[in-house]
């Protein structure tokens, strides 16, 4: 239903524009949700980008349009942009978006645009851009509702009837007179205890806060188990520095995720900013496809190797394929669940033994399965008994061994500090394929006499 909503709306937009109908476009851009527009962005130039922003009627509405846009995109669109304009539109982002934005642009740009906001604006931001970008420092708003411990309940609701400059309050933060963050209250709290109340006397003083320097996916980790809508975050000294919200921790999310699935496939996020450059984006494709071009090399040397088996018994070359495929198939499996299960923190090394033997049983069990099944079809197919144990034995070792391989490859790029994602296809399939053929023909080779 949202597709084709978005469809229409693409529809309208695109006529609108060809005709040059501004006034029009002005009326409808300024019915649409800020959200929708930059996702209909992506279905038109930049050129045209900068003309729909311009015209987004209201300032506010254009900067949301403008941070809601994809980060490599947003970036691009913000070097055509009037030099005042964007300012413009920096000045109504809030400070950690804006703090996003300037990272992403040319040094010279961002230093511009920086030294042209409003010295409050300014300084959240340049404060922002003090921590590395991963951390929660990094992506924290520094705009965040706290009250001294001393204030009553009374004051403290007169004090959020009046705090128009936060955008959303989510709890109630509690300071002390140096900005120790010493406790959390729930708005429900407030109105359930009498007026006269001190907020340091109902507050919760186990506070689930962050440090700074926390890396962002351990505190998206933290709010996703927590069930929390914020999470504050504090300097070493345990000062209140500012704010992370779930909407900051969905993004870090879809952000890792997305890391994660293109180093499974062998390429990365940076691709996604070359667009259409084919030659920069195949050059951060072929690492990896090389690393199974010799994967590819060594398994045919292998093959090469037991040439006098295949020679004396040329059915075996019926299932190589089969028993190749298969460990790859397993292997990228289990590997999977295991980058899988470092990402959300359900695995560790402390129970990676129990890991280990869990994945080497259900190997066991699917290559027992899958060796019985092939066994049958070589007895049938070529009428040979051995042939059919050669190739289900074979089957149930690779697909155990696959199994086994995808724990303990994942788990040694985990601890030398590789993203373990990138562990996974083409390196572990490639693996496998190696493994696979040398399980194959050594079985084979011992059954040899009774092959021929």
């Amino acid at each position: 239903m949202h597709e084709q909503k978005m469809q229409v709306l693409q529809g309208t937009v695109s006529k609108l524009l060809r005709r040059g109908a501004t006034s029009n476009l002005k009326k409808a851009l300024g019915k649409i949700h800020p959200a929708d527009i930059a996702h209909l962005f992506r279905y038109f130039s930049l050129s045209d980008q900068k003309k729909l922003l311009g015209l987004v009627p209201e300032l506010d509405q254009a900067a949301e349009v403008f941070s809601e846009i994809e980060s490599d995109s947003q970036a691009k669109l913000a070097e055509l942009l009037d030099k005042e304009f964007l300012v413009s539109l920096v000045g109504q982002m809030a400070d950690d978006d804006s703090a996003v934005l300037i990272r992403s642009l040319p040094d010279e740009l961002g230093e511009d645009v920086l030294s042209a906001l409003q010295d409050d604006h300014s300084e959240d931001v340049e404060q922002l851009l003090g921590y590395d970008e991963d951390t929660a420092g990094g992506i924290m708003s520094t705009d965040v509702f706290s009250l001294g411990q001393d204030l009553t309940v009374k004051q403290a609701i007169e004090a959020l009837q009046d705090a128009e400059d936060y955008e959303m309050v989510f709890y109630v933060y509690v300071v002390d007179e140096h900005n120790h963050l010493v406790g959390v209250l729930s708005l429900r709290q407030l109105l359930t205890v009498p007026p006269a109340t001190p907020l340091c006397d109902i507050m919760t003083t186990d506070v689930l806060r962050v440090r700074t320097d926390m890396d962002q996916e351990d505190v998206a980790e933290l709010v996703a188990k927590y069930n929390i809508l914020a999470i504050p975050v504090v300097d070493e000294h345990g000062k209140l520095m500012g704010l992370i919200t779930v909407d900051d921790v969905i993004d870090v999310m879809r952000d890792e995720a997305t890391e994660d699935i293109l180093r499974m496939a062998g390429t990365s996020e940076e691709e996604l900013l070359y667009g259409y450059k084919s030659f920069h984006v195949a050059r951060l494709r072929l690492p990896w496809l090389l690393t199974t071009l010799v994967g590819g090399v060594i398994t045919g040397t292998l093959m090469w190797y037991f040439k006098a088996t295949l020679e004396q018994a040329i059915m075996l070359i019926s299932f190589i394929p089969v028993i190749t495929g298969m460990g790859g198939n397993v292997g990228g499996q289990t590997s999977t669940i295991i980058v899988r299960g470092f990402a959300t923190g359900r695995i560790d090394f402390s129970m990676l033994r129990q890991v280990f033997f869990k994945e080497l049983r259900v190997g066991l069990i699917m290559g027992s399965v899958c060796g019985l099944m092939i066994a049958l079809i070589a007895l049938i197919w070529h009428q040979n008994l051995y042939l059919g144990l050669v190739v289900g034995l074979a089957m149930v070792i690779a697909i155990s061994v696959a199994a086994s391989m995808g724990v303990l490859v994942t788990a040694f790029f985990k601890k030398i500090g590789i993203d373990p994602a990138i562990a996974s296809s083409p390196f572990v399939q490639t693996v496998n394929d190696i493994t696979g053929i040398l399980i194959y023909f050594t079985t084979a080779t011992m059954f040899l006499q009774q092959l021929i």
